[in-house]
């Protein structure tokens, strides 16, 4: 602990027992759910804060950095501007730094019982209470559903998300008539705002709608409003919303059935906890959803909203952990921002409240030592206490298969996780608005650096500068299609016609998902994305005795009614060291296509190959690896670079290797992929530096069984024979293969030296 934090420290100590003590005395004779607070605090969870301070280190730190910032924060003073920016401009950046002071300040009051923080809150909110009632909507027009203190009823949420929480906090500090006035002038026309008149946006079944949903029902918990309560529960029934009306992002915003907090609940989340919007976006929707559980449960326990659909909120959190990297950045599957991480502080609170009220699992410990900090409330104190008293265990992320759609029957995400290795493999339903068309996409990630990337979102989240911070029209025109991803594209056009109202219909279907020692297995199909066209893909990794690292094998067998051409981009990350094919690199870059995100890409180099096998070989982060491709006569093999028709330069100029067969009805793409060797730049020695991979061929293929050969530079021969059709694990197999007899139970089989 530093110097400055321990004076920090002692200050916090001071002021806890020094201060009028009398809220402290009214709380302890009251019951835990009766009174003030009671949302992410309780009377009793203060009393036991106050009581331990100065010997929980996590939690006394994270309170003397807040109390720092606040008073800071205070001595400044704070502005209640006019709203007119974007995200990113003054009036956004300073209404969102409002709510976050407001939250962190009740809370300070609550623990130090100081009553600067509770005036500062108190007067924050008058000069609210003053100014809302006169502002117009947002003068900016792009939401579909436009906020009055943000460009978007999104933003307006979070506002009233973390004021909520000051409010409660300051409950009892505040005189009836004073509470009166911003109930009427602020809160109760804020509400209806944000669900009355914006029902378009309060009624969906979307990360939006929950926030709507959870701030609503935050506020009403904190006025002890049952009737508002119902409305955040259950949605506001009396909105006529036209059928026909979408989000930004193309979305459907009608829907039959229910709505509210509850269903937001229970659609999105698979009974694995994972959430169909992807990782960034549960990320982002964690905290209301978890936040406005924790006041539920504190207030209203009888609701059980913890233990709903089998404690699916609780499980959520490890799922989003599971989703993540080696260094704990999140998996970009969907819409999603590079670097984006469980650090985040919506993070905290989740695995905070997930420990607190999940049967304090010891491994959430561990991510909270890493995140650095807790939350200020019970839940943060529970952490607090457990990691004080070592019971911390590390988090183990294994190969894990999380099921999508609300009753787990909408395909997955497989992650195959393998010695440093993590392989990421997409086969889900759409994500609703922030999906893209990339069914079968993956990712690969060594050691917690991309190596073979998906590209992510094309957005500056805000950033001004960059179109207000929001998103940017190559999300659509490129980020979504299907070429920006490392799957399988026909004719040059984006799955389901790049059509939301028709990708949001179907989803892949699980195959095989197997993880033993050596062998770990993930397969799906995919029948809709192209009419008469059937797709299956099966990643497979290999940790080969010979070799130090394990390596990828990747088979993709496509079976259409028509002839195609297809393309299968592979968007690896470093700087190309060498390939064993001719290219030529044209003088001129020439723009690839013309739409479905073709018209973003340069084509720089290309080559038409012979039959047998191609090879990239690159560096990343001065480690080597390979690429080994089969191909047919004929194929042609594409370098690419995105960046083409970019005015305002908002892609980044990444290279991509794109394998090409035309006029074909049925095709087979087999590769592997390796991470085999290092440079150190001090000592100039470069190690292992080839691939280990000599030929890859593929010995047998039918409507039923397809069988890869990989012959290593150690003088090993493998054979990789995959059960098209039939993936019981118990069916009973046989397979003649030049002269060999193979014969095995379950949907697959490895065998070695061959």
């Amino acid at each position: 602990m530093t110097s400055k934090i321990r004076i920090l420290l002692l200050g916090v100590l001071i002021a806890v027992f020094s201060c009028n003590e009398k809220n402290a005395d009214n709380n302890s004779s009251q019951d835990n759910n009766l009174g003030h607070p009671s949302l992410i605090l309780t009377k009793q969870g203060v009393k036991e804060i106050r009581a331990n301070l100065g010997s929980i280190p996590i939690f006394d730190e994270t309170l003397a950095l807040t109390q720092e910032e606040i008073d800071a924060e205070i001595e400044k003073g704070f502005d209640v501007p006019l709203p007119k920016d974007y995200s990113g401009g003054y009036t956004h950046e300073t209404h969102k730094k409002n709510y976050v002071l407001m939250q962190k300040a009740g809370v300070l009051y609550q623990i130090l019982n100081n009553e600067k923080y509770a005036n500062f809150v108190k007067d924050m909110l008058f000069e609210y209470a003053k100014q809302y009632p006169t502002w117009p909507i947002h003068p900016k027009p792009r939401s579909y559903s436009r906020g009055k203190v943000f460009w978007q009823c999104l933003n307006d949420s979070n506002w009233l998300v973390y004021t909520s929480q000051a409010y409660d906090c300051i409950y009892d500090f505040l005189t009836e008539d004073e509470r009166n006035t911003l109930e009427t002038d602020l809160f109760r026309p804020f509400a209806d705002y944000i669900s009355k008149e914006n029902p378009q946006f309060f009624n969906r079944v979307h990360n939006h709608s929950t926030w709507g949903n959870a701030a609503v029902g935050m506020i009403a918990l904190a006025m002890d409003d049952d009737s508002l309560l119902q409305r955040a529960l259950y949605g506001y029934k009396e909105a006529k919303i036209d059928p026909n009306l979408k989000d930004n992002d193309g979305g459907y915003i009608n829907r039959e059935g229910d709505m509210g907090f509850y269903a937001n609940l229970e659609e999105p989340f698979s009974p694995d906890g994972y959430f169909t919007e992807g990782p960034y976006y549960q990320r982002y929707a964690s905290y209301p959803f978890l936040i406005f559980a924790q006041a539920l449960q504190n207030k209203k326990p009888e609701l059980k909203v913890l233990q709903h659909k089998d404690g699916v909120l609780l499980k959520s959190v490890s799922a989003l952990i599971n989703l993540s990297d080696a260094d704990g950045e999140f998996f970009l599957l969907n819409d999603a921002q590079k670097g984006m991480s469980y650090r985040n502080a919506s993070l905290v609170s989740a695995v905070d409240i997930a420990y607190h009220f999940g049967g304090n699992n010891p491994e959430l410990l561990s991510i909270a030592k890493k995140q650095g900090k807790v939350a200020l409330d019970d839940a943060g104190l529970a952490v607090a206490l457990g990691l004080k008293a070592g019971k911390e265990k590390p988090f183990n992320k294994k190969s894990i298969e999380l099921s999508d759609g609300a009753n787990g029957n909408q395909g997955a995400v497989g992650i195959l996780r393998s010695e440093g290795l993590e392989l990421v493999f997409k086969y889900t339903a759409h994500g609703l608005s922030h999906g893209h068309y990339d069914k079968l996409s993956f990712a690969l990630f060594e050691d917690g650096d991309e190596v073979v990337q998906d590209y992510g979102m094309s957005r500056f989240v805000n950033i001004e500068q960059k179109g207000g911070g929001n998103y940017l029209k190559e999300n659509t025109t490129w980020a979504k299609q299907t070429v920006a991803h490392n799957t399988l594209v026909q004719n040059e056009t984006s799955q389901f016609q790049g059509k939301y109202d028709i990708g949001s219909k179907h989803h892949s279907n699980k195959y095989i998902f197997s993880v033993n020692d050596s062998v770990q297995v993930a397969s799906a199909k995919e029948d809709n994305a192209y009419p008469g066209t059937k797709i299956q893909r099966t990643f497979v990794t290999i940790k080969d005795k010979g070799y130090d690292k394990p390596y990828v094998l990747d088979i993709m067998r496509v079976s259409s009614a028509t002839s195609n051409h297809y393309d299968v981009p592979f968007y690896f990350l470093g700087h190309i060291m060498q390939t064993n094919f001719e290219y030529t690199k044209l003088n001129t870059p020439q723009i690839l296509g013309k739409s479905h995100g073709y018209q973003h890409l340069y084509k720089e180099a290309s080559a038409l190959v012979n039959e047998g096998n191609v090879k990239l070989n690159w560096l990343l982060n001065n480690k080597f690896y390979s690429y080994t491709a089969i191909c047919s006569n004929n194929d042609e093999v594409i370098i690419g670079r995105i960046g083409a028709n970019d005015p305002e330069y908002n892609l980044r100029n990444e290279q991509t290797l794109i394998l090409r067969k035309k006029n074909a009805k049925d095709a087979l793409y087999v590769s592997t992929i390796e991470s085999h060797g290092t440079y150190n730049p001090v000592t100039e020695l470069a190690l292992n530096a080839y691939s280990n991979i000599d030929e890859i061929k593929v010995v047998h293929n039918s409507k039923a069984y397809t069988a890869v050969s990989i012959k290593t530079n150690n003088g090993k021969t493998n054979v990789f024979i995959l059960s098209n059709e039939n993936s019981e694990k118990e069916a009973e197999h046989k397979l003649t293969i030049n002269n060999k007899v193979y014969s095995w139970v379950g949907p697959y089989t490895f065998t070695e030296n061959q």
